[in-house]
């Protein structure tokens, strides 16, 4: 192997070394006064294992392999993810983004990082850029989260003992409660998605109602005081990770869950009313 007209003053061996022990291949190269396509031509030639590119200049840490194994945390994570969630389509960056700040820094926590969170000053809204190939890829290729997710994300084969926690993730990232009127809804912009999710509710015995406003809004109702209390217990069973603002909304509820009913007729007018009201101000925006 040949390296032009410089001289290089650092054996093969050690600039191997330096590599396997962290190093950069631009800083090994100037260290031997070669070029970086000169020690990533070393590292070729010797069947060294290359990192991501990018990921020797980590300064923070990182479970990258965090969505590789389900547990309560992990599907609560992937649910809020897939919500307020972000995968840069040019950069080996997932972002999750909420005012809240607290759910991300326990999300960090939670998958291994030190990461530090930014704040728009404009919106109030923190974020938590994580940066690593490996886990965008997981996104991608185990759950076929894109950078457009938002109107093609399908629901995941979340595990039935796993799927409360995941709702709850995603009810955090997208989901409102309404106590006065004793319903709850989930947005989605991805039809495949929400009408899974639909379905999943469906069979917990939630009896859900799906609505399109357009091609790219979608929500899905939960009403019923006695249903909307079974649904909280459900998600909320085992809890680690929540939004403490939409658990209190919850926990208005004083009454023991035998004592509940859903006054169905009187109940379904109500809602299709407000539910009418929000689709004339969806319009009107």
């Amino acid at each position: 192997m040949k390296n032009g007209k410089r001289k290089r003053t650092m054996e093969i061996e050690d600039m191997i070394k330096l590599y396997l022990e962290g190093k950069g291949t631009t800083e090994i190269a100037e260290a031997a006064n070669v070029s970086p396509r000169y020690v990533r031509l070393v590292l070729t030639e010797n069947n060294v294992p290359k990192r991501p590119f990018g990921d020797w200049k980590r300064k923070y840490q990182l479970n990258e392999h965090y969505f590789k194994v389900w547990s309560n945390n992990m599907a609560y994570i992937l649910g809020f993810f897939i919500a307020d969630g972000f995968i840069a389509s040019s950069q080996q960056t997932v972002s999750f983004a909420q005012k809240e700040k607290y759910i991300l820094e326990k999300i960090r926590d939670e998958m291994g990082s030190n990461q530090v969170l930014y704040q728009n000053k404009i919106t109030g809204v923190y974020s938590l850029n994580l940066n690593s190939k490996v886990l965008k890829e997981d996104l991608i290729n185990i759950f076929g989260i894109t950078s457009n997710k938002s109107i093609e994300v399908e629901f995941p084969a979340v595990p039935d003992e796993y799927l409360s926690h995941f709702m709850r993730g995603y009810f955090d990232g997208d989901g409102n409660i309404n106590y006065k009127g004793y319903f709850i809804n989930f947005v989605g912009g991805s039809f495949s998605f929400m009408n899974t999710l639909c379905d999943l509710l469906d069979k917990k015995g939630f009896h859900p109602v799906l609505k399109q406003y357009s091609s790219k809004h979608y929500r899905v109702y939960v009403s019923g005081r006695k249903t909307i209390k079974e649904f909280s217990d459900w998600i909320y069973k085992d809890k680690e990770l929540f939004l403490h603002r939409k658990y209190e909304l919850f926990q208005q509820e004083k009454l023991p869950i035998e004592m509940l009913e859903d006054k169905m007729r009187k109940f379904r007018e109500k809602r299709d009313d407000q539910i009418r009201e929000q689709q004339a101000l969806y319009n009107w925006r």
